[in-house]
């Protein structure tokens, strides 16, 4: 009966819960695999840090994670760590040179190194997954590479990052601000204490690297996109999106175009009826639009010790019965080198929020300049508020290139116009 002996690189939450899960599920894991696995060995970089009620015996620690790399009697490496480089990506590419299996939540590990990792795991016939880097316990990658092999990927997108969907969600419920939101996220543990990656959506755009590479057999495509987050979202803009019947949701969407790659993390507006506009709290809900299939939706936890671990279980045991292969669904020798869709050509709907100085012909000046640059108006709202007032618009279908003008035109009249807050719409025939 082959036993897998499995050594676990990071000891934080995370590894903590897998390493409890392992333990509590091995009987549960026989059962469905056959087979049997072993907690062999035990690494991190500080090993008297106390570890709630959890103890781990002194004949599993090793001090050293790259000696576990050429240990002959290890199968599978569990790299939680974290970070594109340093430690983490020595255990990783070190493990896979000695032919042992990788599983790993390492996002900006895989989105900056992945296609070359894939390459070492082929060439020494080993496992690298990762189903645990996207959507928490949601199992998309998996979904996708599998359940859907038969199809032809269209286009992926959806809320990837569990932190700004609950500011988003508790700044339209308490009609609080961003910074007040986000300290209450602090205090949860739904941030961090340094939120950036999350806010500012990096930590969105490394997953959407990822699932594109996955869905259009793709090199991966990990810069030079665009990427905005929310951080500059204000309340006025949750209520004026509310007024309107949509909601502003922060989306990572990535498509095939042509033979480019569309690929984007941004605020959108999305229509009120639209299911993944509902999707509140902490919770991820992914989008794939597949042929023949058509649609299918994804949705859970996308984040936290629970539904990580599960994902990082699912992929232990696929390699343990042997069911997965390509690290991206595709062989290396086979991803293509796809360029970059051009931004400046994308068109949708815009939402515009100007905050200008009460006086007369300030309405004029900004349809004026729209209609210079071929920028129709659909809908129109207006707000006074002593000597300011916001004027919100929603645009018909434009180009990015041509709002960016507008917007640059009229922002330059700094005694008119105090702010000029850009959302793009959601098309509703791709939702």
């Amino acid at each position: 009966m082959k036993t897998f002996n499995i050594a676990i690189v990071g000891l934080g939450n995370i590894g903590l819960e897998v390493y409890k899960n392992l333990l509590h599920n091995k009987n549960n894991i026989f059962n469905k695999t056959g087979f049997r696995l072993n907690i062999y060995k035990v690494s991190s970089k500080n090993f008297s840090k106390k570890r709630g009620n959890i103890k781990i015996p002194k004949s599993l620690w090793e001090k050293n994670a790259l000696n576990l790399c050429a240990d002959k009697n290890v199968d599978i490496i569990v790299e939680l760590v974290g970070g594109a480089d340093g430690i983490a990506k020595k255990v990783v590419f070190s493990a896979l040179k000695n032919k042992k299996h990788v599983v790993t939540a390492n996002k900006a590990l895989i989105a900056k190194h992945g296609d070359q990792l894939s390459i070492l795991a082929e060439k020494n016939s080993v496992n690298l997954l990762f189903e645990a880097s996207v959507g928490g316990g949601i199992p998309i990658i998996q979904s996708i590479k599998q359940g859907l092999i038969a199809n032809q990927i269209k286009q992926i997108y959806g809320i990837l990052n569990g932190t700004t969907n609950f500011i988003l969600t508790e700044m339209e419920k308490t009609n609080s601000s961003f910074n007040e939101i986000l300290k209450i996220a602090q205090q949860k543990g739904f941030a961090e204490s340094n939120p950036s990656a999350d806010i500012d959506g990096h930590d969105v755009a490394a997953k959407i690297s990822i699932l594109s590479s996955i869905c259009f057999g793709s090199k991966i495509i990990n810069k030079n996109f665009l990427v905005e987050g929310i951080r500059n979202i204000e309340i006025e803009d949750i209520l004026f999106a509310k007024k309107l019947n949509f909601k502003i949701k922060l989306l990572a969407i990535a498509e095939k175009i042509n033979n480019k790659i569309k690929q984007r993390v941004h605020p959108c507006l999305i229509p009120t009826y639209i299911d993944i506009a509902n999707i509140n709290g902490v919770t991820n809900a992914i989008v794939v639009d597949g042929s023949p299939i058509g649609r299918t939706v994804y949705e859970g936890p996308g984040a936290g010790k629970g539904p990580t671990s599960s994902s990082i279980i699912s992929d232990i045991a696929s390699i343990m019965v042997g069911n997965d292969d390509y690290s991206f669904g595709f062989s290396p020798k086979s991803k293509k080198n796809y360029s970059l869709f051009d931004f400046s050509n994308h068109e949708s709907k815009y939402y515009l929020r100007f905050l200008v100085s009460d006086r007369p012909g300030v309405l004029s000046t900004i349809t004026s300049c729209l209609a210079k640059n071929k920028i129709s108006v659909e809908s129109l709202v207006q707000n006074p508020n002593n000597s300011y007032s916001n004027i919100v618009i929603v645009t018909h279908a434009s180009k990015e290139s041509s709002i960016k003008n507008a917007i640059s035109i009229l922002a330059k009249n700094k005694k008119i116009f105090k702010k000029i807050v850009m959302i793009r719409v959601r098309n509703e025939s791709n939702l």
